[in-house]
């Protein structure tokens, strides 16, 4: 019964009707009490500093803060400095507001005062592609399912001596094209000396991923050596299917950031690549 009960529950909260209700009256109500905690708390670790009528702007600048988090589908809001003026006012003089992307599309008042000429066109072609891509310094390309996974991969290039020259996490999904788009946009820098792939299959699937690698291997000019770890999913299939392309297996993720060290430490205009993928 008691199951019954609570299915029902997460079911309401799950419909329309659940949804409005959590995020137009339960989520502003709790961001809002929770504002009032916090500068309840910094008027008393602060008495020395704040008065009463500055706690109470300070607790009306985290309430708008809180209200304007939730209304907005805010990630970030940020205010730094908060500051009390000459005539002993809190005032907040410079702020920073980071919107969800996933919920534009319930704020059109928003995306009208998007400025596309100041973002990287690099990172808005890989957004229309499905693709988590930003540019870096160093000149090993990263090709890798997984932001966390991505971002274990770049500390393992640097605890080896390399330096990575991207993050990019081509998703969860195996469709072969977000291979050949995440290629395209690694070999646009002309500081890539090698790429390093790393995938750990699970919902990716590696023979879908090395369809991909071939597609790009006949579609793009591939001047630099690839390193490639490929574990997971089909992953027999998907070294089946490598089987003669000129790649550079590894096992583990700690000899494949050892190779793009290594391979990347050598001027790749005089590299003959040897090895032909085989594990």
């Amino acid at each position: 019964m008691l199951l019954e009960w609570w299915n029902a529950i997460v079911r309401w909260f799950n419909s329309d009707a659940g949804s409005s209700v959590t995020t137009g009256v339960i989520l502003p109500f709790v961001a809002i009490l929770a504002a009032g905690l916090i500068a309840g708390f910094i008027m008393r670790s602060s008495m020395k500093r704040f008065v009463a009528h500055q706690a109470r702007q300070a607790t009306a600048i985290m309430a708008r803060m809180a209200r304007l988090f939730v209304e907005k589908d805010c990630s970030l809001i940020e205010i730094n400095p908060l500051v009390v003026t000459g005539s002993g006012d809190v005032l907040a003089l410079d702020a920073k507001v980071l919107l969800d992307d996933n919920a534009l599309f319930r704020h059109p008042e928003l995306v009208a005062l998007r400025d596309l000429d100041s973002e990287d066109a690099d990172e808005l072609a890989a957004k229309e592609a499905g693709l988590s891509f930003i540019r870096l310094d160093g000149d090993i390309g990263c090709m890798v399912n997984g932001a966390g996974l991505a971002m274990a991969t770049m500390d393992t290039i640097h605890h080896f001596g390399g330096r990575p020259a991207n993050f990019l996490d081509v998703g969860g999904s195996s469709d072969p094209a977000k291979v050949v788009t995440a290629f395209r946009m690694i070999l646009q820098d002309p500081k890539v000396k090698v790429i390093l792939i790393n995938i750990f299959g699970g919902i990716t699937r590696c023979d879908d991923i090395a369809r991909g690698i071939l597609q790009s291997l006949s579609e793009c000019d591939v001047p630099v050596p690839i390193v490639i770890r490929l574990i997971g999913t089909n992953q027999a299939e998907g070294r089946r299917l490598l089987e003669g392309a000129r790649l550079i297996p590894a096992a583990t993720l700690e000899e494949a950031a050892v190779k793009a060290v290594e391979m990347g430490a050598v001027s790749y205009t005089h590299l003959t690549l040897p090895t032909i993928y085989s594990v």
